[in-house]
Order: structure tokens, then C-alpha cells, then sequence
């Protein structure tokens, strides 16, 4: 490594201690916290079952459950894509997680959130193609969603100490 490559480097690390940044999951961070204490919803059908697996892997399986994470999903599906023949081509679906986290011990309300996004999918095709990428689509929106949900709760929720 050259001296500048270093300089820039060592500048860089400076800067970013300066400014408060502190890593999502380092020693300490609410990341770490959270990590194996969040008790989440259980799902009761295909959407919620990727959402809480997702969360699941961000949060680590619970071991000793300190806050109870509780979901509600909401999703809308619309035709984008229509030909002269109103042969539907693509599918617009937008979805919603409105969410709260609860301390267990106190009940003390830590977070009342959403997370919203959007994904697409085609239906060309055969109806087993189109039905697998609906799947698909809903799969990778609840991904989406549960990532936004744990970006959320780890940089703004303040957690009891």
C-alpha cells in the first residue's frame, strides 16, 4: 500500500470516528441488542412466512425474548402492462408492513412503524410461469420489506439500556 493510499485511508477512518458513525452491528450497537431477543409474530400464510424468515435471519432466532415485534402486511396488485387485446403482460405489486416493537417486560410501546416498496413481475407466458413469478414477486417484496423494517428499528429505535 503506497503512503498516499494510507494517508487517505487514515483521513477517512478520522472522519467517520468524528462523525459519530458507529457500525449497525458492532459491540454495543443496538444491532448486536437485538440480536437473538426480538420474539416475532407468527405467520399465518406465504407472505408472512418470507417476512418473518427474513427477520429471523436479520435478528438471529430468539433465545431470551426482550421485545415482541407484531406485523401487519398489506399488499395491492395492478395490471401495468395491456395490450390492443387486453392480454394482461406485466403485474405492478406494491406492498406494506405497518409494525410495532414492544418491550415484553415494561409493554412500553419502542417503535410504530411502516415500510412500503413495490416489485413487478411479467405474465407471459404459461399460467405455471405466470403463478411462479407472482410467487416470486411476492417473495422478493416481504424480502424488501422485512430489510426495510430491520434498517428502521436499528437506526431509530431507541432501546431501554
Amino acid at each position: 500500500m503506497s503512503s498516499f493510499d494510507r494517508r487517505t485511508l487514515l483521513i477517512s477512518l478520522a472522519a467517520l470516528a468524528g462523525c459519530g458513525f458507529t457500525p449497525a452491528y458492532g459491540p454495543g450497537s443496538s444491532g448486536s441488542t437485538l440480536r437473538g431477543k426480538v420474539d416475532i409474530l407468527a405467520p399465518d400464510d406465504r407472505e408472512s412466512y418470507t417476512l418473518v424468515n427474513r427477520l429471523t435471519e436479520q435478528f438471529g432466532p430468539t433465545e431470551t425474548p426482550l421485545y415482541r415485534l407484531s406485523y401487519n402486511i398489506s399488499t395491492t396488485r395492478n395490471q401495468i402492462g395491456i395490450t390492443r387485446d387486453q392480454e394482461i403482460l406485466r403485474y405492478h405489486v406494491a406492498g406494506e408492513v405497518s409494525y410495532t416493537l414492544t418491550d415484553i417486560t415494561t409493554g412500553r410501546l419502542l417503535a410504530k412503524r411502516k415500510a412500503s416498496s413495490f416489485t413487478a413481475y411479467s405474465a407471459t407466458g404459461s399460467s405455471v410461469d405466470t403463478l411462479t413469478a407472482s410467487r416470486d414477486a411476492y417473495e422478493r417484496l416481504m424480502v424488501i420489506l422485512a430489510d426495510q423494517m430491520v434498517s428502521q428499528i436499528i437506526t431509530t429505535v431507541e432501546l431501554p439500556a
